[in-house]
């Protein structure tokens, strides 16, 4: 039950802080906001970090897999892209197309176990699923 209530806290902190950081790009410049947005999340995860005492842990970084590493990467991708999705199409547009994209590949990298998953059987009725959310978006999108 954990995980459900976390993943919904997750999915609402993501779309406030796309329309956030978004609104915070047009005063400050798309990646100004990012520098920002990353660097404030920085800084807190180096205080939660000592606060819970994992800092014994860093030195896993050279034992990881480095292909793992790009998850740093990846947050840029994530904030500028977000910003830009937001600002171009509007806020519930931008984050549907998200999570669709979000759960495409979530299915790709559990129906081929990549990145170190476990397989996972994706049936006709999960891709199914999948084409009724694009179409769920389409239809939104389409102006009356």
């Amino acid at each position: 039950m954990l995980g459900v209530i976390m993943s919904i806290i997750a999915g609402a902190a993501m779309s406030v802080q796309g329309v956030m950081n978004t609104r915070l790009s047009e005063k400050v410049g798309l990646y100004g906001s990012n520098a920002f947005v990353q660097g404030t999340a920085f800084v807190l995860s180096v205080i939660a970090m000592l606060v819970m005492g994992e800092h014994h842990n860093l030195k896993g970084l050279f034992d990881v897999n480095k292909l793992y590493l790009l998850g740093g990467v990846l947050g840029l991708v994530i904030t500028v892209t977000v910003m830009i999705g937001i600002k171009d199409l509007s806020p519930t547009i931008a984050i549907s197309t998200i999570l669709i994209s979000q759960l495409l590949v979530a299915a790709l990298i559990d129906a081929f176990g990549l990145l170190g998953a476990e397989k996972v059987a994706f049936d006709w009725t999960k891709y199914l699923g999948l084409a009724m959310m694009i179409g769920g978006v389409l239809v939104f999108k389409c102006k009356s």
